[in-house]
């Protein structure tokens, strides 16, 4: 018995020892690259919304807009194309968190509300196309077909979407928006013409929390850890106004054309600023 219970304490110790060798392993810090070591964590809150009653809005307006990622303010959006540094760009932080189940997607509809669900797999499957084509095998010489898969492309999504609501709180005697939802926007060319494809509407409030956690390069300050909640809130990047909610629900490509396009977007643009200042007139 007296052998048998130093036998029991002894494969104990080694154990106990085996486990302590692991830890101090797994334990060894990853080499520093730069001058100190970042807060990879990314636990941030959201910044709080204004609390807001319907009696409170005396005035509301829903508004259409497109971030196109090609101007040089909007970059950021659109790099860095491979996440590294915790940098990721925005279609990689909403397919993520889509597939972690963080979010919701909805089709894109005429009316762009969120009426049916997307599920991530039938999404990503919608863009798998197979094409096959003969191709010579060069240590025999022999032709065979090979099948090339081609999967969803993300460095073809080019611009962003936001659908809000800009409303006049009296409360507070300002004129505010808040972002409804946005909508990624694929570019492709087809017969050598661009192809523009609305992928889907994720409503903006189930999405803060991730754009918290999700840090966006600034080219200014790389000690200043942007996130991405961050520029929405102060509304650092550039857009133009493609559709106001109206009587016959159609965008402004609907009813212009050219750089009339721009000319009614600045007109929009305009009347709410002019809204705004004229209450303010003695």
């Amino acid at each position: 018995m007296k052998k048998f219970i130093i036998s029991v304490f002894s494969m104990l110790f080694l154990c106990s020892l085996a486990q302590n060798e692991l830890v101090a392993q797994t334990n060894i810090a990853s080499p520093l690259d730069g001058i100190y070591y970042e807060d990879s964590t990314g636990f941030r809150d959201p910044i709080p919304y204004p609390p807001i009653r319907m009696a409170d809005v005396m005035w509301k307006k829903r508004i259409w807009r497109e971030i196109d990622f090609r101007q040089k303010i909007n970059q950021p959006f659109y790099y860095p194309t491979e996440p590294h540094n915790n940098w990721k760009n925005i279609i990689t932080i909403l397919l993520d968190a889509w597939r972690n189940g963080d979010i919701e997607a909805y089709e894109v509809t005429p009316t762009d509300e969120f009426l049916n669900p997307l599920v991530y797999s039938q999404f990503i499957r919608m863009f798998e196309i197979e094409r096959t084509t003969q191709i010579e095998d060069p240590l025999t010489g022999e032709i065979r077909d090979t099948v090339f898969v081609t999967t969803f492309d993300r460095n073809a999504v080019m611009r962003l979407r936001l659908k809000e609501d800009w409303y006049f709180d009296k409360q507070r005697s300002q004129l505010m928006v808040r972002i409804i939802a946005i909508c990624p926007v694929m570019i492709q060319e087809v017969a050598g013409s661009p192809r523009i494809t609305p992928l889907f509407w994720v409503p903006f409030n189930q999405l803060r929390e991730t754009l918290a956690r999700s840090y966006v390069f600034n080219r200014h300050n790389s000690a200043e850890r942007r996130t991405y909640d961050e520029v929405f809130w102060k509304r650092m990047f550039d857009s133009y106004i493609y559709k106001e909610e109206n009587v016959y629900d159609r965008a402004i490509a609907d009813y212009a054309s050219g750089i009339d396009i721009l000319y009614e977007s600045e007109r929009i643009k305009n009347e709410m600023f002019n809204f705004e200042q004229n209450l303010w007139d003695y």
